[in-house]
């Protein structure tokens, strides 16, 4: 063998390693960018997570807490001082919507969260009624 075909040999193998190496940096730059994006997007979940902590920890723990969304509100205008118990289907009347099943059980579920919020009470099974306010 003589030192040209050694020599073209040795250049074949560097053009190979050299294009390998390039096509693993282009792979890399693209995996460094895909792990930024997702490093970024971690850090925006853990910040909504921290701010959504912060304000239900509020709501909860606050001596009166408030019912921001305008379907509670509404239904709570539904329950008055002289008014008695209410059934899911006597409020979804009293709001103008339908009393299929999809629809009451929709309400009961709403008002099920009140009474843990402990707006209403729930005097009997499925009967609901707002809570007496500590003197």
């Amino acid at each position: 063998m003589n030192t040209a075909t050694i020599l073209d040999l040795i250049a074949a193998r560097e053009a190979a390693a050299s294009t390998a190496r390039d096509e693993l940096r282009e792979q890399q730059a693209k995996l460094a960018a895909e792990v930024a994006a997702i490093e970024c997007e971690l850090a925006d979940l853990a910040t909504t997570r921290q701010t959504l902590t912060k304000i239900l920890e509020n709501e909860v723990t606050a001596p009166e807490p408030a019912v921001i969304s305008e379907p509670y509100q509404q239904i709570l205008a539904v329950f008055t001082a002289d008014r008695g118990a209410l059934r899911a289907k006597d409020v979804c009347l009293a709001l103008g919507i339908g009393t299929e099943p999809k629809d009451t059980e929709g309400i009961r579920a709403k008002l099920k969260r009140l009474v843990n919020r402990q707006i209403l009470t729930e005097s009997q099974p499925g009967l609901f009624i707002l809570a007496e306010k500590p003197a």
